[in-house]
């Protein structure tokens, strides 16, 4: 019997993986994480069918042989975004001097301390100059949904990717931050090397159903 196709996936896609794949014909298993620890884990020895990643990471792990040379597929473009508690007002982040007059006004904040966006994030409000009073009082997750702690009441705004804020129940999605204070993230996939056979099949699967109407319902775009 055909062992299910294992996949390492990056936290920004899961909402969209969750809703796809059951669609497949072909069984799968996998495990997120945010891109930083799954990386950590790949450079440890740890392998799988099929990484699901940032664009660089992809391509630095495809330099190094552990994934295979063409066979990367870009699956989704994201941008990062902001939360709050389902019926509380929205406040204004169109500008940056209005995101930064809604970082410093907030009570509370979460951000992540692994994942792209909060890697982001961290050197945003340095280079904003904002970041000891927005620090002072944020909440720092090691990992996971940023979404969660405004969900429990610890944090009055979360900041991720909007896709990852979109997959906890209990939020509303202000919107992305502004241009000039924001970075588009490129998802892509790709075959480790060694995978058992039918994973090529599968990731051509993946990227055709992967559409721009599925990628919308879960706040991404195509790549």
């Amino acid at each position: 019997m055909p062992q299910p196709i294992r996949i390492m996936s990056t936290l920004a896609v899961l909402g969209l993986l969750r809703e796809t794949l059951p669609k497949s014909e072909t069984a799968t298993d996998v495990e997120f994480n945010p891109t930083a620890r799954l990386l950590a884990r790949i450079a440890e020895g740890e392998r799988a069918d099929i990484a699901i990643l940032t664009e660089a990471g992809i391509e630095a792990l495809t330099a190094e042989g552990v994934l295979v040379p063409g066979t990367r597929r870009d699956l989704a473009l994201s941008w990062i975004g902001l939360a709050v508690p389902a019926g509380a007002p929205h406040p204004p982040i169109n500008t940056v001097e209005e995101l930064c007059a809604t970082l410093l006004a907030t009570p509370t904040l979460a951000y992540s301390r692994a994942g792209a966006s909060g890697i982001f994030f961290a050197e945003l409000i340095e280079r904003l100059g904002i970041a000891p009073e927005v620090n002072a009082k944020a909440t720092i997750i090691p990992q996971g949904f940023t979404a969660e702690v405004v969900v429990r009441g610890d944090a009055a705004l979360a900041i991720q990717q909007v896709s990852e804020l979109m997959a906890v129940e209990g939020v509303e999605i202000v919107g992305k931050l502004p241009p000039e204070a924001n970075t588009g993230a490129i998802f892509s996939a790709a075959i480790f090397a060694g995978a058992q056979p039918g994973a090529a099949e599968w990731l051509d699967w993946l990227a055709g159903a992967v559409t721009p109407e599925e990628l919308s319902k879960h706040g991404l775009y195509p790549a």
